[in-house]
């Protein structure tokens, strides 16, 4: 099975993709690209990450990178900020299903954790995975910070991911983190979600190895 892993450079993300590629799956790597909203270095240490997890499970893995900074700027001009978190991550889950759909994946993949962040609450992922057209596996759902960090260790990602700030930016002091799906669709109703997708996933762009 084929999947798409979201990626943020972060902690969680690699530790899940390691998991579901130890599965079995061929898991093929997607980078949101955060830019202005996120360090420049980003895209290195992504690139990193994909090594080490080539390495740590002996399998060859895909990374991709799409444009995501000019989709949260459309967001915090037109939508209330406290909704910055959810519709974000919420863009990026269309974005990549529809990535996925276009490449033979099956699924996409996050890292998420719950209740770690705003978007990670029950009712956020609720609002955040409405009419996908791809399953979401978290195989992180349950665990929590202190078991993510240990496998992170174990496989050797933890180092790389905290090398670097990851912090975003563009998040707002008080994210909603109980959205409710009518006022996801009154925040939806002011920006061209459809346009932003498509956007996102058009734009993919698979980064080679280096020599």
């Amino acid at each position: 099975m084929k999947v798409v892993c979201l990626i943020s450079g972060g902690i969680d993300s690699p530790v899940a993709a390691y998991m579901m590629t130890m599965r079995g799956t061929e898991t093929v790597l997607l980078h949101m690209d955060n830019r202005p909203y996120s360090d420049d270095t980003g895209v290195e240490k992504v690139q990193d990450l994909r090594d080490r997890l080539e390495l740590v499970t002996g399998r060859t893995i895909r990374l991709f990178i799409a444009p995501h900074g000019r989709n949260q700027e459309i967001i915090s001009t037109a939508c209330r900020k406290g909704f910055q978190c959810v519709l974000c991550k919420r863009t990026m889950l269309r974005a990549a299903s529809l990535f996925a759909k276009r490449i033979g994946a099956e699924a996409v993949v996050t890292g998420d954790s719950l209740g770690q962040v705003a978007s990670q609450t029950v009712q956020n992922i609720r609002a955040e995975s409405l009419e996908l057209e791809m399953p979401v596996l978290r195989p992180l759902i349950g665990l929590d910070k202190i078991e993510i960090e240990n496998i992170a260790n174990r496989i050797g990602t933890f180092d790389i991911s905290i090398r670097t700030p990851s912090a975003c930016t563009i998040v707002p002091k008080r994210p909603v983190t109980m959205a409710r799906i009518d006022m996801v669709y009154d925040e939806l109703k002011r920006i061209d979600h459809d346009e932003m997708t498509v956007y996102a996933a058009d734009r993919a762009e698979e980064i080679t190895r280096r020599r």
